[in-house]
């Protein structure tokens, strides 16, 4: 899959692209979610509303341009199509994006003022990356997968660099994981880098695709997928990205949406962050106990996405 190699190659190819975000301590709260050090990394006040746009833009920069003239397309739960589409526009290009039925009308609203040609359709990631895979063999379109593209999966992991840059104490660090490309990248910077920080994954009890995985050994298909934040909502992992990640991972708790939504509410009033569901879950791991860390640890709670999911709940 990747290296540390290959995201040292998509920082430099990426840098000037993005925008290296806050590394925020949390402190002075009314109500603390931990008694251990906790730090914010703010990729929710990334490029397009969340990490998405490192991998989408490593992955356009890495891509031949005779490629993309036919344009791009993808399939979303709403976070990975903004990266493509902002990626897609800063170069021309059309963007077509393929989103859930559980997408938030806020980020398709977005995707809209982009200027991508938005479809909504399938009730899951799974389904939805059906169609795009035929418009992209229908129109010869150039297809930027979310999560399983080794470029995307490298961009994604330049979140990891910058982290130790800014925190180099950092023990321990909470993934929300969504498909899987986001924590497999930054898993491998983490552990490369620091073989000893411990590595948490947060999914939802209604798509706890790694966590089934894992249970049972190798990739599985969920049969079912009942959570309502479209951004972690996957049914199947990619097998390759999963025993990349696999051993790196140090633990996999699952949340309630609720839990995430509650969450998302805490971040705006202690923080004035507009967190969407998966951006809060890190913090939702904490909040709820799920996670316990001991008061000397020094924590990094990934927000990983933008959203006004708790002002309009």
């Amino acid at each position: 899959m990747i290296e540390l190699d290959d995201i040292k190659t998509a920082a430099e190819r990426i840098a000037g692209h993005v925008r290296r975000t806050p590394l925020m301590a949390a402190t002075a709260l009314e109500a603390p979610p931990t008694r251990a050090a906790l730090h914010l990394k703010l990729e929710c006040l990334q490029a397009s509303g969340s990490f998405k746009a490192r991998g989408a833009t490593n992955k356009l920069l890495a891509t031949p341009p005779e490629a993309l003239k036919a344009g791009v397309v993808t399939a979303s739960g709403g976070n990975h199509g903004l990266a493509v589409a902002r990626a897609a526009r800063s170069i021309g290009a059309s963007a077509t994006i393929f989103v859930t039925t559980s997408t938030t009308q806020a980020k398709v609203d977005k995707l809209n003022a982009l200027g991508a040609d938005v479809t909504v359709i399938g009730s899951v990631w799974n389904e939805t990356n059906e169609h795009a895979l035929a418009f992209a063999d229908r129109h010869g379109a150039a297809y930027f997968h979310p999560f399983a593209d080794p470029l995307v999966v490298a961009g994604q992991g330049t979140l990891a660099l910058e982290i130790l840059d800014q925190n180099p104490g950092l023990d321990t660090v909470l993934i929300a994981i969504g498909g899987g490309g986001l924590i497999t990248g930054m898993s491998v910077a983490l552990k490369a880098l620091k073989p000893d920080i411990r590595i948490i994954g947060i999914e939802p009890v209604g798509a706890p695709t790694f966590h089934a995985s894992v249970a049972a050994g190798g990739v599985v298909a969920l049969d079912a997928v009942t959570t309502r934040v479209a951004t972690m909502a996957c049914a199947k992992t990619d097998e390759a990205l999963f025993e990349r990640a696999r051993p790196l991972i140090d633990e996999i708790v699952l949340l309630e949406d609720a839990e995430m939504l509650d969450a998302a509410k805490w971040l705006w009033f202690e923080m004035g962050l507009a967190a969407d569901l998966s951006g809060a879950a890190a913090v939702a791991a904490l909040r709820t106990g799920k996670v316990a860390l001991p008061p000397d640890a020094v924590a990094c709670a990934l927000v990983c996405g933008a959203g006004p999911d708790a002002l309009m709940d």
